[in-house]
């Protein structure tokens, strides 16, 4: 079935793509959602007539997307935790704790935009890329040092 997005679908499509999807997933999930609508003459018709403002809106929101990805390289985030032996953390640092951080530093992420393999676990210095938007990856800085003895 085909179907056009109105918005951005992960793994799927950008706004505005005309994508083949299982029958199921359409009736089930983006059209009930608003994700989508089927791809009929009259709606393709319709939405060539908005595809102009759509491009505005795109070119709008990846200006904005590289200025937040310049933003955050210059941001570090420090994060002091209870640690162990040889680096090793006792709990660990999550990106909802990394959002926490940068929300201090005046940006506002959604966690899930955090691209955070696994939680870090040990101390040190690390590189963590933030998908800001399509083709737009950023990269925080974050420092996990140990926390000191007199803070609780």
């Amino acid at each position: 079935m085909k179907v056009i997005l109105r918005q951005d679908v992960d793994e799927l499509g950008y706004e505005g793509d005309v994508v083949d999807v299982a029958k199921g997933f359409a009736r089930n999930y983006i059209i009930p959602k608003g994700l989508g609508m089927e791809a009929t003459k009259q709606n393709l018709a319709a939405f060539e007539m908005q595809k102009k403002k759509i491009e505005a809106r795109k070119v709008r929101a990846r200006e904005e997307a590289e200025t937040l990805r310049d933003r955050l390289a210059e941001i570090t985030v420090s994060i002091s935790q209870k640690a162990g032996e040889e680096g090793k953390l006792y709990g660990s640092v999550t990106s909802m704790d990394l959002v926490e951080e940068i929300e201090k530093q005046g940006v506002v992420l959604d966690r899930r935009k955090i691209l955070l393999e696994k939680p870090i676990k040990s101390l040190g210095e690390f590189e963590v890329p933030v998908k800001i938007y399509q083709e737009v990856t950023g990269r925080v800085k974050v420092v996990v040092s140990p926390e000191s003895a007199g803070s609780e």
